[in-house]
C-alpha cells in the first residue's frame, strides 16, 4: 500500500492553522456516544485522556501499573522545551523547529515538527494552570536552562523532577475526569492484542494481571500511548516494566513500524557495574548544562585512576582533556545527546576510561561551584575570595538546581558529586522509531491511533535533550483532540459495539493460545536468561556502532535465540492468576521479533544520521555521514509474518523549508 501522510499543502506556518479550520467536528451531544480506548497513562496517554473525556468522548484507559501515576514518564528529570523566548535570547516557533530538525539529524517529517514547535507555548500555560510548579527565578517569572542542541535556554524544568510533577499534572486533570465517570480507569490491566472490524480499530483484548483474566473492550478507536521499546537491549534507563507489546501487536495487525534502528544513546547515565544489574540510571541532561565532562589527557593517569591509584581531584586543569569543548566549540558541553555520546565511546575506547571497567567520562561540577558562589558572594557583599565560603554558596545554589540528582546519584555511588566528579557513561535511553503514523497521528490501521514515544514522528533519527515531554504533552493536549474528531464524525450514529463479534473471539483466542503455550512449556531457562541473551547482541552488534557484519550476525542471532525461546522458556505458575514471570515472557516474545526488525533496518540504512550510527559511514572527523540522495526517506515496514519477510516502504522526507546540510556543532 502507498504511504499517505496526510500533510496539508499551504505555506508551513499556515498548515496546522489551516487544518484545523477545515476538518470535520463531533458536536458535544454526539461525542457522548463515542468510546475511545487509551492503552498507557503516561503523559501522553494521560493528557490525551483527560483532554478527550474534557471534551465529553466516554473513554477507557489501561495501564499495567497499580496507579497511572506510576507510568514512566514520571522519570523524566531535565525538562521540557518551549518557544516562549522569555529570555529574550532570539528564541522562537521557528528556532525551535529548525533546531529540532537539525537535531534529528535531517531525517523527522517537517510538518509535523513545526506543528509541535507551534503547540509547545500552549503547553507551558495549560501545565501552570494546572499548578505544575515549574521553576521560577527570583523575579516570580518561570525560569528556563539550555539543553544540548541549541544556543538558546528553551528548557522549563521543576528541579530535576519535570516528568514527576508534569505527570501529576496531567493525572490530577485525568483524576477529575474519573471521578465523573467519563474515564473508566483498568490498572493492572495489559492490552495483549488489538481488535479489527470491516479494516476499522474496534477495540482491544487484555489481560487482568492480577486476576489474570482475559477481557474484551470495544470502541470506536484505539489510541496507543505506551511508550518506547528501549528494553530491547535488557540494559536501558527505562523502567523495567517497560515493554513495546502495544506497539508490536498493533504492527503485526497491519500498522506499519517505521525507522526502528533509530534509538537514543543517552550520554549522562550511571555506568555498568556488573551483570547483577536489571536497569540503568540516568542522570539528567540538564547537568551538562553546568557540568563540564572530561577524562585525564595522558593514558598513564586515566590507568592510575582505573587502579586506584590516583584520584579525579589530583589532577590539574592542564591534565584534563574536556574533550567535547575541545571537539565541538560552539556548542561545548551542550551538543546533542548522538554528538555526546559518541564522543565519549571514542575516548573510553582510546584508553582514557576513569572507572574500574574503563567505560566511563567524568562529570565535573567544581566550576560551576565556583562560578555561583563567587557571583553570590558579590551579591550579598561578602568576601569573593574566601574559598571555603564560595564553594559553600555555590554548592547551595547547585543543590537547589539539580538537588535530588545529586542525591540520587550518592546513593547508588556511594561518591559525594559536590566534591568528586560524577562518573558517567551513555545507556540506551528513548526510541525515535515507532508506528508509522500520519498527519492525524493514526497509523496504517483505520482508527488507532498512537502517539507520543510509541510513534515515530517528530524526532527524525535523534531526540534533543528535553523534547519528549513537549511531544508527549502536544499530542494528547493539542493534536490528538482535533484529529480524532476527523476519523470519527461518520461514526457518530453506529452505536455501542459488541464484544460477541466474531472478530473479539478470534483475538481472544489468539491470546490465550500464546498463553497457553507458555505455560504449558516444559523448558529449562528462565524469561531473563533469553532476555539478557537477546540484550548482549542487541548491545555488541546493534548499539552505539554498527557495521554490516555485525548487523547481518545479530540478524541471524537473534532469529535462532528466539527459536530457542520458544523451545526451552520456563514460565512458572498458571495462567489464571498473578503472574509475573507470564508477563515478562509475552513482552520478550515480541521484543525477540522487534530486535530483528530493528537489525534489519539498521543494516538496509547505508549511511550514519543521528542515533544510527554505521561505522563505514563517517567523516574524517568521525562524525556521521548521511546520505540524502537515497535516505531521506523514512523507512516503514510492514509485517509479513516474521521479521525477516517484512517489506519495506518509503515515505520521502521533503524539505521545503529548512536547507540540507552535514551537521555540524563546531
Amino acid at each position: 500500500m502507498a504511504l499517505d501522510s496526510k500533510i496539508p499543502h499551504g505555506p508551513i506556518s499556515d498548515k496546522w492553522t489551516d487544518y484545523k479550520d477545515h476538518i470535520n467536528l463531533v458536536n458535544p451531544a454526539n461525542k457522548r456516544n463515542l468510546d475511545i480506548i487509551i492503552v498507557g497513562t503516561g503523559l501522553a496517554g494521560g493528557s490525551a485522556a483527560a483532554t478527550l473525556a474534557e471534551q465529553g468522548y466516554n473513554v477507557k484507559a489501561f495501564c499495567f501499573q497499580d496507579s497511572p501515576r506510576r507510568a514512566h514518564s514520571i522519570a523524566a528529570q531535565g525538562g521540557i522545551n518551549a518557544a516562549k523566548n522569555y529570555k529574550g535570547d532570539g528564541d522562537s516557533v521557528y528556532r525551535l523547529f529548525y533546531d529540532t530538525v537539525k537535531g534529528g539529524d535531517y531525517r523527522a517529517r517537517e510538518a509535523n515538527v513545526h506543528r509541535l514547535a507551534e503547540v509547545s507555548a500552549n503547553i507551558i500555560d495549560q501545565c501552570v494552570a494546572q499548578g505544575v510548579p515549574l521553576a521560577r527565578e527570583y523575579g516570580g517569572l518561570l525560569d528556563n536552562r539550555s539543553f544540548g542542541g541549541t544556543l538558546v535556554s528553551r528548557t522549563f524544568y521543576a528541579q530535576g523532577q519535570t516528568g514527576q510533577q508534569l505527570l501529576l499534572g496531567a493525572y490530577s486533570a485525568m483524576n477529575r475526569q474519573i471521578g465523573r465517570g467519563k474515564v473508566k480507569m483498568y490498572n493492572r490491566h495489559e492490552m495483549l492484542d488489538i481488535v479489527i472490524v470491516n479494516g476499522k480499530a474496534r477495540g482491544i483484548i487484555a489481560r487482568n494481571l492480577i486476576t489474570g483474566e482475559i477481557e474484551r473492550h470495544s470502541a470506536h478507536a484505539v489510541v496507543v500511548g505506551s511508550g518506547g521499546y528501549g528494553n530491547v537491549f535488557f540494559l536501558s534507563t527505562n523502567a523495567m516494566g517497560s515493554n513495546a507489546t502495544a506497539a508490536w501487536k498493533i504492527h503485526k495487525k497491519g500498522a506499519f513500524f517505521a525507522n526502528p534502528c533509530y534509538t537514543q544513546i543517552h550520554p549522562t547515565c550511571i555506568p555498568v557495574s556488573g551483570d547483577h544489574q536489571s536497569k540503568l540510571t540516568l542522570m539528567s541532561e540538564s547537568l551538562r548544562n553546568d557540568g563540564r565532562i572530561w577524562v585525564p589527557a595522558k593514558q598513564e593517569d586515566a590507568k592510575a585512576i582505573r587502579e586506584g591509584k590516583k584520584k579525579a581531584t589530583d589532577l590539574s586543569e592542564a591534565e584534563r582533556d574536556y574533550f567535547l569543548e575541545r571537539r565541538y566549540p560552539a556548542f561545548g558541553n551542550l551538543v546533542p545527546r548522538d554528538v555526546a555520546s559518541r564522543a565519549a565511546k571514542e575516548r573510553c575506547d582510546a584508553g582514557f576510561g576513569v572507572n574500574k571497567t574503563g567505560e566511563a567520562v567524568y562529570l565535573d561540577f567544581a566550576a560551576a561551584i565556583n562560578r555561583y558562589g563567587t557571583e553570590e558572594a558579590f551579591v550579598k557583599g561578602l568576601d569573593a575570595n574566601d574559598k571555603a565560603l564560595v564553594t559553600k554558596l555555590g554548592a547551595e545554589i547547585v543543590k537547589s538546581k539539580y538537588g535530588n540528582l545529586f542525591q540520587m546519584y550518592y546513593k547508588i555511588v556511594d561518591e559525594d558529586p559536590y566534591t568528586t566528579p560524577m562518573m558517567i557513561y551513555p545507556a540506551v535511553h528513548y526510541t525515535m522509531g515507532g508506528t508509522w503514523v500520519d498527519y492525524n497521528l493514526m497509523t496504517t490501521i483505520p482508527g488507532c491511533f498512537s502517539i507520543g514515544e510509541s510513534n515515530f514522528s517528530d524526532h527524525g533519527a535523534n531526540r534533543l535533550g528535553a523534547s519528549a515531554l513537549m511531544q508527549g504533552l502536544a499530542d494528547g493536549y493539542f493534536v490528538l483532540p482535533y484529529t480524532i474528531g476527523d476519523y470519527l464524525a461518520p461514526d457518530i450514529k453506529m452505536g455501542e459495539i459488541s464484544t460477541d463479534l466474531p472478530e473479539f473471539v478470534a483475538a481472544e483466542k489468539e491470546v490465550k493460545d500464546q498463553i497457553d503455550r507458555f505455560i504449558n512449556n516444559k523448558g529449562t531457562h528462565s524469561v531473563d536468561y533469553f532476555h539478557k541473551k537477546l540484550g548482549k547482541i542487541m548491545w555488541d552488534k546493534v548499539g552505539m556502532a554498527r557495521n554490516a557484519k555485525g548487523l547481518s550476525e545479530a540478524i541471524e542471532e537473534i532469529a535462532a535465540l528466539r527459536e530457542e525461546f520458544y523451545k526451552d522458556v520456563k514460565v512458572p505458575g498458571s495462567a489464571n492468576e498473578f503472574n509475573q514471570e507470564l508477563e515478562k515472557a509475552t513482552r520478550v516474545a515480541d521484543f525477540l521479533e522487534l530486535g530483528e526488525l530493528f537489525a534489519k533496518d539498521a543494516l538496509h540504512r547505508n549511511e550514519s544520521c543521528g542515533g544510527h550510527f554505521r561505522e563505514e559511514y563517517q567523516t574524517e572527523e568521525g562524525e556521521a555521514l548521511r546520505d540524502d540522495e537515497n535516505f531521506a526517506y523514512v523507512a516503514a515496514w510492514e509485517y509479513k509474518g516474521k521479521p525477516s519477510d517484512a517489506v519495506l516502504h518509503k515515505e520521502p522526507l521533503v524539505y521545503e523549508n529548512i536547507k540540507l546540510v552535514q551537521r555540524s556543532y563546531k
